[in-house]
């Protein structure tokens, strides 16, 4: 007893001690009520059924309770050290302009998670909003908290703002053109969270999953992040497959190269047994009529010569046959444009372009979709006696020289020599010809 109310003495006689042990106390209250007040309520939200208070929890609005605890503490026991309460109290008015503002802060984060459960967040996303509101809160905060600090009116440092007008400007540049972008973005639906799209500038070409006040995050297919600034989508160009995808078709834009050597007109082979095709049994009836009636009409004596009259050649029945065969395909849609076309010839070959659109907009269907009648087209391009053009590869070179009596497996021999067919007697060796033997 003797040593408390020794202690005591010493406390009441010694401020700046009772100073240190406010504080310390303060401090103390804060982990105090974090043990108790704060993880009883998570725990608590964690076992109801309510999402609003995982919503809570998830943000760590309890944990404001803490901050305040402290607060309270350094109010009543500011009493003990008069000669700091002054300060002290001004620094508590001060504390709970911040904890007011990260309240606010918070469950505003609160709205906005409990907003995106909706479906309609999607469309109208509000995050950029409330962060511009957030922002407001934190100059309103601060301006209150400076007030509170120096003893002065609000009115004094809101008069002040205006001469540094040019340099907030500058400061918040991209904070305005942000809010402006996301502005237009959201009142012009430009793109929404889960809208795939392709903005080259910026490696960007995935889906959509955050839309923020600053900054735009595309998820690539590869699973990389990439983060956008929000005003650029007013700058530059980008790309939005949301119509693909509302339309219910994606397209099919592909060609391949036929050799312009394998065209030719119909014989008489060729066309009885195109006329077996059950694809196209009905157009070559109608069309051999009609040429036929066209001829008899002019008077063509198509027997005198091939280029007399009217003639079908097997590429242009090939490409009436893959539009047949695109229109009897159950994945392929019937009332938007569906087209088989013949593009400029180039060097390559003539290109044999397939236009259409799969009824499946999904990346791995809508893929299968088109390598299956990409497979059917080249396998069946030789029924028809065309040749589809690729560029020669190591095979077809050992095959040619084969042909022309060189053995590229078996190299000659040294010492050993064939007689030339010149006559003088010289000899050369059996290799494979060089660049310049080809040339």
């Amino acid at each position: 007893m003797d040593y408390f109310n020794t202690l005591y003495h010493y406390l009441l006689e010694n401020e700046p001690l009772r100073l240190l042990v406010l504080f310390f106390v303060s401090f103390l209250s804060y982990f105090v009520a974090y043990k108790t007040v704060v993880q009883t309520a998570h725990r608590f939200s964690k076992r109801s059924a309510n999402p609003w208070d995982d919503f809570l929890s998830q943000h760590k609005v309890y944990n404001v309770a803490a901050y305040a605890v402290v607060l309270l503490v350094l109010h009543f026991g500011a009493h003990f050290v008069p000669r700091f309460e002054e300060i002290i109290q001004r620094l508590v008015e001060v504390g709970w302009t911040a904890v007011i503002v990260l309240l606010i802060d918070r469950l505003l984060s609160v709205g906005v998670t409990a907003y995106e459960r909706h479906p309609i967040s999607r469309e109208h996303p509000i995050k950029g909003y409330v962060q511009i509101v957030k922002l407001f809160v934190y100059a309103a905060g601060l301006i209150i908290a400076l007030a509170s600090l120096f003893n002065r009116s609000p009115w004094v440092f809101l008069s002040g703002l205006g001469a540094l007008s040019a340099v907030l400007l500058l400061i918040f540049r991209h904070t305005l053109l942000s809010f402006v972008a996301s502005f237009q973005i959201v009142s012009q639906d430009l793109f929404r969270l889960g809208d795939w799209i392709e903005m080259p500038k910026f490696g960007a070409d995935g889906e959509v999953i955050d839309i923020a006040l600053h900054t735009v995050k595309v998820q690539n297919w590869d699973k990389t992040i990439v983060v956008i600034p929000t005003y650029k989508f007013l700058e530059e160009s980008f790309k939005n497959w949301r119509g693909m995808e509302l339309s219910g078709g994606r397209r099919i834009k592909r060609a391949i190269l036929v050799d312009q050597s394998s065209v030719k007109l119909l014989d008489r082979d060729l066309l009885e047994r195109l006329k077996k095709v059950h694809l196209l049994r009905d157009y070559l009836e109608n069309k051999l009529r009609e040429i036929e009636e066209y001829n008899c009409r002019h008077g063509i004596d198509t027997s005198a010569s091939p280029l007399n009259g009217r003639r079908l050649t097997n590429l242009g029945t090939f490409r009436i046959y893959i539009e047949e065969y695109l229109r009897h395909h159950p994945k392929i849609r019937k009332d938007m444009t569906l087209m088989v076309r013949q593009l400029a010839p180039t060097p390559q070959g003539l290109p044999l372009e397939v236009y259409c659109f799969v009824a499946d907009t999904r990346w791995i269907p809508y893929e299968k979709v088109q390598a299956d009648i990409f497979d059917h087209i080249l396998s069946t391009a030789g029924e028809f006696d065309l040749r589809v053009y690729q560029m020669p590869t190591g095979n077809d070179l050992k095959e040619g020289l084969k042909a022309m009596g060189f053995n590229a497996l078996q190299p000659a021999k040294e010492g050993t020599s064939d007689k030339g067919a010149c006559g003088d007697g010289s000899s050369f060796s059996r290799r494979p010809p060089a660049g310049h033997d080809i040339r």
